[in-house]
Parts: structure tokens; sequence; C-alpha cells
């Protein structure tokens, strides 16, 4: 189970899917579900990361309804301002109520060329606006075999906490590459085992207080079927959710695993 303390957060990342149209009925129709269900808010921190064009829609309806999610974005310019053609910065993110984006996601670093040295630009932009990085990390499956499980998340996580301050909040998100959108999740043990391993990088930059505090997720191929499993294991303390965080009864599922399936 999640470390007392430490708050298990179920995030939602949209990709590209939802217009703003769909995004509002979608929001409502998940906030039903979870109410109809009695689910207790308290117990686990949802968060839902829209593409742009629905962010606005989404926050206004959360502000109406009172709706007790977290809203975040899926990309952040390293840039504040200027001519920077459809870049988004963070200042405008931070108008919005966004709480949290994600940084560094694999998708972004294979189609768009995203480096380490970026990523970590992001996690900067990000923090300087008042906003929670969610750092994505991973291995392929070319990693996997060549390096094995940590080497590669680790790199990649030790590069991206370059220059961030002991007292900063952030959330990292382990995503085997391999396994997002495969079906094929990495098992509890192997992830659990990752996890350790990152909360330790955590310790060595930022010290044993944040890395406590620290929440870190697991990614890929996560479903109602197999989200209990991965919060029984003490290092993962929720899930970065892809195809069935828009499937509203499956995400209602994966955020009442603890009545659903039981832990």
């Amino acid at each position: 189970m999640a470390v007392k303390g430490r708050t298990p957060f179920l995030a939602g990342n949209w990709k590209m899917n939802l217009d703003h149209l769909q995004a509002v009925a979608f929001v409502q129709k998940l906030n039903w579900s979870l109410r109809d269900a009695g689910h207790d808010r308290g117990a686990v921190e949802v968060g839902v990361f829209p593409p742009f064009t629905d962010l606005r829609s989404v926050q206004t309806l959360i502000d109406a309804d009172r709706i007790a999610f977290s809203l975040g974005a899926q990309d952040v310019s390293v840039h504040d301002s200027g001519a920077y053609t459809g870049e988004i910065s963070g200042q405008f993110l931070a108008k919005l109520q966004v709480a949290y984006v994600i940084v560094g996601h694999s998708e972004r670093r294979q189609y768009h060329g995203e480096t380490d040295e970026i990523v970590g630009q992001k996690v900067q932009a990000s923090l300087r606006h008042g906003l929670t990085p969610v750092i994505c990390v991973g291995e392929t499956a070319e990693d996997l075999e060549e390096h094995g499980a940590s080497a590669v998340p680790v790199a990649q996580l030790q590069a991206a906490l370059q220059g961030v301050t002991a007292d900063a909040d952030i959330v990292v998100a382990y995503e085997p590459v391999w396994a997002i959108g495969s079906g094929q999740a990495a098992t509890p043990q192997q992830a659990q085992e990752v996890c350790a391993t990152l909360r330790q990088v955590v310790a060595e930059k930022l010290g044993a207080d944040a890395a406590e505090r620290t929440r870190i997720l697991y990614g890929g191929s996560v479903k109602a079927a197999n989200i209990a499993s991965f919060m029984r294991e003490p290092d993962i303390d929720g899930a970065l959710v892809g195809g069935a965080s828009i499937v509203v009864d499956e995400f209602s599922a994966i955020i009442r695993y603890q009545k659903h399936v039981g832990v």
C-alpha cells in the first residue's frame, strides 16, 4: 500500500482525444459515476490531463460544479513568452488553474525529439510558474535488453532533477515504453523495483524528506483489472493512465480500486 502521508494519485492522460464538448461530457459522467458509487474523494486524488483546447472548458466545469478533480496539462514550453509559434507557456496554464503538467512523456521524446536537457528545462519552466511537473521516465524494449530496467529511467530522472531544489513539489511517473499501449503491463514486482530505485534517486538529489513525500506513479497498460496489484507495492503511489482514462466506467473503476478490487 502507498505510504501514509502520500495520497494516491490516479491521473488520466487523455493524449490527443476528446474535443472540448466531449471533454465536458466525460468529466460530468466520471464525476457522476464516482458520486453514485459513494467514492471517498479524500482517499484518492484524481487528475485529468486534457488536450490544450479543452483546458478552459474543463476548468470552468470543475469550478462551477465544485468537482474534486485536479487539472493537468500534457506539455509546457521551456519559454515563458515570445515568438514561439504553437508553444504554450506555463504562465498561461497557471492562469487556468492547472496544477500539474506532464513532462518528458515517451511520445514527446520519440515524436518531437525531446532530449533529457529539454525535459530538464521543462521541469524548471513548470516549477517557475507553480506547476507540479509529472516527470515521465522509462526504458524501451531495446534499453531493457541492453541495460536492464532501471538504468535508463535513473539517468533520465537524474537529468530532470538538475537544479531542482529540495522543497520543490514533483511527481515521478515510471512508464516502461514497451508497456505503453501494448496491453502488456510490467509486473507489480518489476514496477516496484524500479520505483524504489527512482525514490532513491530523489533522495540522493533532493534529500530524504523529499523522497518520502514524492509520489511515484506507474504507467503502461494500467486497467481496472491490474491497478490494485500495483497499489499494493510500497513505492507505487498511483498511476498515469492512458487509454483507459477516456473510458468512463474503466477509469472510474481504476479510481475506486480500494473498493472495486480490494487491496
